[in-house]
């Protein structure tokens, strides 16, 4: 949806990365407000991870599918809950948005919900514990953060700060793939009132090809 004077435009920011502002119309996206929310009741809680130098993120996360620990998946037998086909559809269909053509064959089975609190932010990383080559899709609800998407060589420049409001699509795959990221801005309290949410939620969507 646009906002303001004009209208934000769809980028490119990199080879393979797409940015679509206002892909998830302001229903769908207290529909999926609703769903995180119903996810953490379940198995899959909200969890602070503590990664192996004993340093704690700042971000509160559940993975739907195949669980995620620093720096590995787990076996599938230790699944708290799958990932739904309604998610799956959505990644399908953000691919066919970002990249033009059919992508059947993307099956995420791994769906890393994030959410953002007041200070939290998440340091420059790379998304390379999977097997598979298919992209990484990105949506965002709640508060405007600033996406960082750096190179695949290190943390360090050059790299491109984009905006990321509520209901925006990021996509990166190809030769953005392994790019080093990170969230290291929230802009607290810039969600819609009606949204029914405090913060920044992000749902990732991966094929781990395990």
């Amino acid at each position: 949806m646009a906002e303001g004077l004009f209208p934000r435009e769809r980028s490119e920011p990199a080879p393979g990365a797409v940015h679509v502002p206002g892909w998830l119309s302001f229903a769908r996206q207290r529909e999926l407000v609703a769903a995180c929310r119903e996810f953490g009741r379940g198995a899959a809680a909200y969890e602070q991870t503590v990664l192996p130098g004993g340093g704690v993120m700042s971000v509160r996360s559940l993975c739907l599918g195949r669980r995620w620990v620093p720096y590995r998946y787990l076996a599938a037998e230790e699944n708290l809950a799958e990932v739904p086909g309604w998610l799956g559809d959505l990644g399908r269909a953000a691919l066919a948005e970002a990249y033009g053509g059919a992508f059947e064959d993307f099956a995420p089975d791994t769906a890393l919900v994030n959410f953002y609190g007041e200070g939290a932010r998440m340091g420059m990383h790379q998304d390379r514990e999977e097997h598979s080559p298919a992209p990484v899709v990105s949506l965002s609800l709640g508060d405007t953060c600033v996406f960082r998407l750096g190179n695949a060589e290190g943390r360090g420049r050059p790299w491109t700060d984009v905006e990321l409001k509520s209901g925006d699509l990021f996509v990166f795959g190809g030769p953005s793939r392994f790019a080093f990221h990170g969230v290291p801005r929230v802009y607290a309290g810039t969600a819609a009132p009606g949204l029914g949410l405090r913060g920044r939620l992000n749902i990732t969507l991966r094929e781990t090809g395990l």
